[in-house]
């Protein structure tokens, strides 16, 4: 079952879910240059600090709870989706391919030919492979600490372990397709994909039958892959194997889109429409469940809380994972009824406007 539950998991929601967050960030962006525009103030500068402020949030996540943190990451990218604001769509479409599909050929460019144009291969592979023994050590050190030590011992490995993966071409390649798929929400957002669904029917059926062809066949392949070579059919080294991480990116987008246009379809049908609201305050909250989810994983998996990193399959991380998520989707109806925003949310907003917003939902009769 645990075999199962992983491959179902890879195929389906690896890779997929954060395609879809990067696509309603630039969504986002899209929606808030339009109310900008309505209002007649300026959108640079609210925008700016919005951005800083999340990246300080980032930061903070990083340092005091996870090295695993996106917020960071949507940041930056997002202060480079400003340098495409002016594209026409065609263009913006054509940009956002080029970082999705070709920043993974690049990456494993740089891997393989590196060596191959250097002065003293030999060199460089005994670099790589000292590299590879340094990284190696760094992940027994902190799993260790991860799984026995306090939090504070736990905060110096965290640090290490993203500033290491900061300055390398990985991170690089992280914010590139993040800002493909931030470029393909822009657009959707700029052409009103999503706000009026109702307009977009005929796109929207395509995007679903397509999406699901290409994502299927694309993640059927490079899963077909992978158990090929982990069974020693198929050579680690096979040169053909160059695109497989394209084709691996080119897998999550599609089922992305295939998701992404299926809720949007459905959304339209009023049956639909009322179960989806159902997920409108956790996505108000969006926020506040994914920094709240770092604690309550911290405090299940690693060694100063209940110490369970390692010891769980696959099902039953999953399991953890849902049952979070439905007490998540039950306290942000309950929070959203009697206040504005989720904590998180307050303090994002309370920052970028420099003063306390106001948070109870009958604010203004308290006063």
């Amino acid at each position: 079952m645990d075999h199962a539950a992983h491959h179902a998991f890879e195929f389906l929601l690896a890779g997929k879910a954060m395609t879809l967050f990067s696509f309603l960030f630039g969504l986002g962006f899209a929606l808030q240059m339009g109310r900008a525009q309505e209002r007649g103030t300026p959108f640079l500068p609210l925008y700016v600090r919005r951005l800083t402020v999340l990246l300080l949030l980032g930061l903070t996540h990083i340092f005091v709870l996870w090295y695993g943190d996106v917020l960071s990451l949507y940041a930056v990218t997002g202060f480079l989706l400003l340098l495409f604001r002016p594209f026409p769509s065609k263009r913006l479409i054509f940009w956002s391919l080029l970082f999705i599909l070709g920043t993974p050929l690049v990456l494993a460019a740089v891997h393989r030919l590196v060596p191959l144009l250097a002065s003293s291969p030999e060199v460089i592979q005994t670099v790589a492979q000292e590299e590879q023994v340094r990284a190696e050590a760094l992940r027994k050190q902190s799993r260790a600490v991860f799984a026995h030590g306090s939090y504070l011992d736990t905060l110096r490995p965290n640090a290490t372990i993203y500033l290491t993966r900061l300055f390398r071409p990985i991170f690089i390649s992280f914010v590139l397709i993040a800002l493909g798929r931030f470029l393909l929400g822009f657009v959707a957002g700029r052409h009103r994909l999503l706000q009026e669904p109702e307009r977009h029917q005929p796109l929207l059926r395509r995007l679903l039958g397509w999406g699901l062809l290409v994502g299927g066949v694309s993640n059927g392949a490079t899963f077909l892959v992978g158990q090929l070579t982990n069974a020693g059919h198929i050579p680690q080294g096979a040169p053909w194997m160059f695109f497989l991480p394209t084709v691996s990116e080119l897998g999550s987008l599609g089922l992305a889109a295939f998701y992404m246009a299926g809720l949007a379809l459905l959304f339209q049908r009023p049956r639909g429409k009322k179960w989806l609201s159902v997920l409108a305050p956790p996505g108000q909250m969006a926020l506040t469940n994914y920094l709240s989810q770092s604690v309550i994983y911290l405090l299940l998996f690693r060694g100063f809380g209940l110490g369970l990193g390692g010891k769980l399959g696959t099902l039953a991380c999953l399991t953890i994972i849902f049952g979070i998520f439905w007490i998540q989707l039950l306290v942000s109806h309950l929070w959203l009824a009697h206040f504005r925003f989720g904590p998180a949310e307050w303090l994002w907003r309370s920052l970028t406007y420099g003063k306390a917003q106001p948070m109870r939902l009958n604010y203004e009769h308290l006063r």
